[in-house]
């Protein structure tokens, strides 16, 4: 008799740009490896052929709200039947650079879709399916703006956009956070990178079996 593979867990990183999650995804990614899981580390959008094509879409072409939104769940789609879910089914650990919460905070805090829509999309593209565990990198936006100047690169679509609308997007996401508590962990990002790893450390800790 064939055993039963045990399901993987699904980890997602979210935060404004310039919160720190991008160092932060590496680290557990490494963590989780040293602790003897096979590891699948991803990002949205992209993740896969395809849906690396849309994020090069999303990223530098000018388009309507509700274009940019299907085409993120579009993305998001093939992310999911290509990556996601057989990794998950294999029994690995699965750790993306965002996901479905940067829809609702993004298209919808920061550019005022309607939570009805995105609700829609996200039942039609992924059913009842969510992450297991969801790491919330919350910083200040003056510090995020900061942060983003000070590494020098060229700045995507998202990135160029002013202040307000990212005051918007962070609090879209704390909305999110204090809906599901029991997923979203709020870390604070203001913190050292040796002060976040520690609390990363502790999280990961207790939440892993």
């Amino acid at each position: 008799m064939t055993a039963t593979v045990a399901r993987g867990k699904f980890i997602t990183l979210e935060g404004v740009d310039g919160a720190g999650k991008s160092t932060h995804h590496a680290w557990l990614v490494e963590h989780l490896r040293a602790q003897g899981r096979q590891v699948v580390a991803t990002r949205e959008p992209g993740g896969t052929p395809l849906a690396e094509k849309l994020r090069s879409l999303l990223l530098a072409e000018p388009m309507h709200l509700e274009t940019e939104a299907l085409l993120m769940f579009a993305a998001r789609r093939e992310h999911l039947d290509k990556v996601i879910l057989p990794a998950l089914s294999r029994g690995d650990w699965v750790v993306s650079d965002r996901f479905t919460d940067a829809s609702f905070a993004y298209q919808g805090g920061g550019r005022g879709l309607s939570q009805a829509r995105l609700a829609t999309l996200e039942s039609w593209v992924q059913g009842d399916f969510q992450p297991d565990l969801t790491l919330l990198f919350d910083v200040p936006i003056a510090v995020s703006r900061q942060r983003l100047a000070a590494t020098g690169e060229a700045l995507d679509r998202f990135e160029r956009e002013q202040g307000e609308f990212f005051e918007r997007v962070r609090q879209a996401y704390l909305q999110r956070a204090a809906q599901y508590p029991q997923r979203i962990r709020r870390i604070d990002a203001t913190a050292s990178v040796n002060e976040i790893t520690e609390t990363l450390r502790k999280i990961i800790d207790g939440f892993c079996p």
